[in-house]
């Protein structure tokens, strides 16, 4: 896609762009000048003039996505944008640029670059199609889908508004890494995944996300090759998500899944090729090893240190080993009559690969086991992320801007900065223009009991329940644990409420959110994907309760290797690790609350340690500036003004309450 525009302006000319009257207020609808917005596009806009990086923490409301992309349009240099969301990746090509084009002045070519497993592949489609896929009833379901594949343009599956990504048909559908065939492929000139990559290789502008950024500095990093054309510029919004994510790339890992996937491609590829006998008993025989060593856990969860899983795994893994060395002997005939079962035998020796350098793994990582009900992943991670990220940054070269509303604690980037492993950085801090001195304020609950009593959520609950009656709802209750939401769940029981309950992991998250939204006067109880990414305006969000001070736990087998190295460098794990890290935590929550000008709301912190520690000071300094109410008649009082005009949900006996 090309952006066409009729401003001819530059760097300099940035003060006129974003002035009231001028071009981005004649073209965007709904245009709104900001000081913090303009302040942001002058430091991008004077990183990528010099070649330096940037950190920006900008504060919710002042429009971080102009700020970014309107230097970047105009600096004429090649950029990435990456974002944290396919969400975002869509809105900013299919609408933030295109309006930007109407106003700022050249013509830029911009590209949108997903990750494989969102565009259809048409060899996993016709392997299915031609044996890989028994089943009637799926063949059936995937005739549409194959009439769909003809007519788009893009082979984008989000296309499709019922295929969500978790759908059972999508391994069907798309490639991974470890099945792609790459030039090998008979319909590669076709690809829709090679089409998008050649499109970004032209583009001036291409837009990734995280996963996808991730991806490409690992791979380039190990030397083969690249996902992402090379660019002058490289801008991380939701940057705050950059060092989780990176924890995936910069390891190794293989799970009992990914043997069965591989088990079931054998044999569909075999079909195909109209083959059978011994390849489909070895994947049979790998594909029990696999679930085999699954069963023998047991009731085991979690996440654990591999020093603390049964002994007996180490005699699995061997036979993971032994599974797959036989399956790729076998495979060795086959080589030559299908690029398909080549690249299983190839899958087979990376298998091979990556296990015994997991057995081999030295001490600056750890070894751990991910053992969810039906697989187990192991894995080792490097207990400094932000070492080998940055030197995947430094070795891309450029400029890099680094944007989120959490970075800092306080006005201080250093925790961000060393988990991203960037050194040389200019930081600036813009403040959210919303009024949350007007529109906002903060209740701490006297006297619940400590964090880690027994009976902590229901005095919780206790405390705050009447302010969400005197809301009528429109409350998000965030919980730091599954454990604490299921304790709320069941002291709200059959309560009688004015609107719906809405609880996490009854219902995928955008169709909770969608429902919270419609409801009005809903309450909604969520973990941690709602501390961030969630987006609701207006005056259906009007309440925001958070139980505790979202610190890590210490029983996490990453975060536990983590305080050991820091403590045994010399370090204080809490102020440089857990602290830092929990405040931004909770910044990310508390800004769900306020996300428009017009916006009302109280913030509920039920954690008592905020005044009895003295870290609680560097939580509350860290958050947006709004008033505290300690006397609960006020908090009450406030919570009963921000029932929408005309809602009649609040029963006479808490407004009776509140007149008293």
């Amino acid at each position: 896609m090309v952006v066409q525009s009729r401003y001819s302006g530059g760097m300099s000319s940035l003060a006129d762009l974003f002035s009231p009257d001028g071009p981005l207020a004649r073209h965007l609808p709904g245009y709104t000048h900001r000081d913090a917005q303009e302040d942001m596009a002058h430091g991008v806009a004077t990183a990528l003039a010099r070649s330096q990086h940037l950190a920006v923490e900008a504060g919710t409301g002042i429009g971080k996505t102009f700020g970014y992309l309107v230097p970047a349009l105009l600096s004429g240099k090649r950029a990435v944008i990456s974002t944290g969301t396919l969400t975002l990746q869509d809105q900013l090509y299919g609408r933030d640029l295109p309006l930007l084009g109407s106003a700022i002045g050249r013509p830029v070519r911009i590209a949108l670059l997903k990750g494989r497993s969102n565009y259809l592949c048409w060899h996993r489609l016709e392997t299915a199609q031609s044996g890989g896929v028994r089943d009637s009833r799926t063949l059936e379901q995937l005739l549409p889908l194959a009439a769909w594949a003809r007519s788009t343009s893009v082979g984008d599956l989000n296309e499709i508004e019922d295929l969500a990504a978790d759908h059972a048909l999508r391994p069907w559908l798309t490639s991974t890494t470890d099945n792609c065939l790459g030039n090998r492929c008979e319909f590669f000139d076709e690809c829709f995944l090679v089409e998008a990559r050649r499109r970004a290789q032209a583009a001036d502008i291409i837009i990734v996300n995280h996963h996808l950024l991730l991806a490409d500095l690992a791979l380039k990093g190990a030397g083969f090759g690249e996902l992402i054309p090379d660019t002058d510029a490289v801008i991380v919004d939701e940057a705050h998500q950059l060092p989780e994510i990176a924890q995936q790339f910069f390891g190794v890992a293989l799970g009992s899944r990914e043997l069965e996937r591989l088990g079931r491609d054998v044999v569909a590829e075999a079909r195909a090729a109209g083959l059978s006998g011994d390849l489909e008993s070895l994947s049979d025989s790998l594909i029990r090893t696999a679930a085999d060593t699954r069963i023998q856990l047991g009731q085991q969860n979690g996440r654990v240190r591999w020093s603390e899983c049964p002994p007996e795994l180490e005699d699995s893994l061997l036979e993971w080993v032994e599974g797959l060395e036989r399956l790729r002997v076998a495979l060795e005939p086959a080589r030559e009559i299908n690029p398909g079962l080549q690249r299983c035998a190839e899958r087979c020796q990376d298998g091979i690969d990556r296990l015994r350098a997991f057995q081999a793994s030295d001490a600056e990582g750890l070894r751990w086991a991910e053992i969810t009900p039906r697989s187990l992943v192991v894995h080792w991670t490097p207990l400094n992320v932000g070492a080998e990220l940055g030197a995947r940054i430094e070795a891309h070269g450029g400029t890099w801007v680094f944007a989120s509303a959490t970075l800092a604690v306080g006005e201080v980037f250093d925790h961000f900065m060393s988990r991203v492993g960037v050194q040389d950085v200019t930081t600036l801090v813009l403040p959210s223009p919303f009024d949350y001195e007007t529109n906002a304020r903060l209740h701490l609950p006297d006297g619940l009991p400590p964090p880690a009593d027994a009976n902590y959520v229901a005095s919780l609950l206790v405390a705050v329940w009447p302010l969400v009656e005197a809301a009528g709802g429109g409350a998000f209750l965030l919980f730091t644990s599954y454990r604490s939401l299921n304790q709320a769940r069941e002291w709200i029981g059959d309560r009688e409420l004015s609107g719906p309950l809405l609880v996490q992991g009854e219902g995928a998250r955008t169709e909770l959110l969608k429902r919270f939204r419609e409801a009005g006067n809903a309450v909604l109880l969520g973990t941690s994907s709602f501390w961030q990414g969630v987006d609701v305006r207006g005056p259906a969000l009007r309440l925001i309760v958070i139980d505790k001070l979202p610190f890590a736990s210490p029983g996490e087998p990453l975060i536990q290797a983590r305080l050991d190295a820091i403590r045994q460098e010399g370090g204080d794990p809490f102020t440089e690790f857990q602290l830092p890290q929990a405040v931004l935590t909770l910044k990310q929550g508390v800004g769900r609350l306020i996300r428009d000008f017009s916006d009302r709301g109280l913030v509920i912190l039920g954690d008592p340690r905020l005044r009895t520690r003295g870290y609680g000071r560097t939580f509350l300094e860290s958050l947006p500036p709004m008033p505290i109410l300690d006397d609960y008649g006020e908090a009450l009082e406030f919570s009963a003004s921000l029932l929408p005009a005309g809602d009649c949900s609040m029963d006479p006996e808490t407004r009776e309450r509140i007149s008293l």
